[in-house]
């Protein structure tokens, strides 16, 4: 890891647990093995963070990246853009701006090369809308901000016992049927194979594809997209030489045995892919943003405001991403 430039964490929303989480996983920094990172955000936040949940986490503010790695065996190393009044659990347009700049701090970080990857912490996208943030969320402005269409920014959800990509993602789900074709199931699940060749080491990996309808149709009999159109995206996939096989029921995809036979699994919506990743990998959950120039986790929770500050949050998800991080960074340098 120390041929890597420090990942950039992002604050998050000052009033969630995205402060205390980066200050637990720093004290656990040595038996987690992680890289080292600093946060864009604020020096006196974290440290007031670190403090309610009763950490000793020395904070330091730093000028330039390149400090981070130098200081972080002993320090917290912070990017200092400012300190606001917040309380936890409280949120506000001060903290919905300082969470927005420190999103774009750390975006351009690893996007100049001066950090090796971003990892987001989360932010209220209800309050951002307030302050001027356009995008649906985080991966859109990261897509945009590197230059890639908001469609070839795939979303990956990563445990240790699962991966996921939920081919649609935050619709309702009446809307599925008529968003999915083969051309967007293929370019995804395409992104996606890539990716775990790139970021995760795997050499040929393979894809389970989901069925949208129970029994994945049963033969057309409870509906017909896996026929015209899951069915021929698979094929196209295993054309350009993805070893893919489906549409298969989702009923069946996620028990041991049968999640042995693949690495990822593609799903035709939002519930269909987490509910078995949370259900598995709860606390070591993390989103992968795959489809950029750039590595981009970010725990796969929100900001928790109703346990801001209580000290019950864990921080299992978040050391899991900037872990995930490193790792895809390094795979990266490697290349």
């Amino acid at each position: 890891m120390d041929k890597i430039a420090p990942i950039a964490a992002s604050l998050g929303d000052p009033a969630g647990v995205g402060p205390e989480l980066l200050c637990a996983a720093w004290s656990a920094r040595r038996e987690a093995e992680l890289s080292p990172f600093l946060v864009a955000g604020s020096a006196s936040l974290l440290e007031a963070a670190a403090a309610r949940r009763g950490l000793d986490v020395p904070v330091r503010a730093i000028g330039t990246p390149s400090e981070a790695a130098a200081c972080f065996d002993e320090f917290l190393p912070v990017l200092d853009l400012g300190d606001i009044a917040c309380t936890p659990g409280a949120p506000n347009d001060a903290g919905a701006e300082l969470a927005l700049r420190a999103l774009e701090t750390a975006t351009g970080l690893a996007r100049s090369g001066a950090a090796s990857a971003v990892m987001t912490a989360p932010i209220s996208k209800a309050r951002l809308a307030r302050v001027g943030f356009a995008q649906p969320g985080q991966t859109e402005f990261l897509a945009e901000r590197c230059g890639v269409l908001a469609r070839n920014a795939v979303m990956m959800l990563a445990g240790p016992s699962l991966r996921v990509v939920p081919v649609t993602v935050h619709v309702a789900l009446r809307e599925v049927p008529g968003l999915l074709t083969a051309e967007l199931i293929r370019s995804r699940a395409a992104i996606a194979a890539q990716a775990l060749k790139r970021d995760f080491g795997i050499a040929a990996p393979r894809l389970a594809v989901a069925g949208l309808n129970p029994h994945a149709g049963e033969d057309g009999r409870m509906g017909t997209e896996e026929i015209e159109v899951i069915a021929p995206a698979i094929a196209a996939l295993r054309e350009a030489g993805i070893d893919a096989v489906g549409p298969l029921p989702a009923d069946t995809m996620f028990h041991p045995e049968a999640r042995a036979r693949y690495d990822v699994a593609i799903c035709m919506y939002h519930d269909q892919a987490l509910v078995p990743l949370k259900a598995l990998d709860f606390d070591a959950g993390v989103n992968v943003t795959l489809g950029l120039p750039i590595v981009r986790t970010s725990p796969d929770h929100g900001t928790a405001f109703a346990i801001a500050g209580t000290g019950e949050a864990r921080e299992g998800a978040t050391i899991a991403a900037l872990r995930m991080a490193g790792d895809c960074a390094a795979r990266r340098a490697d290349a």
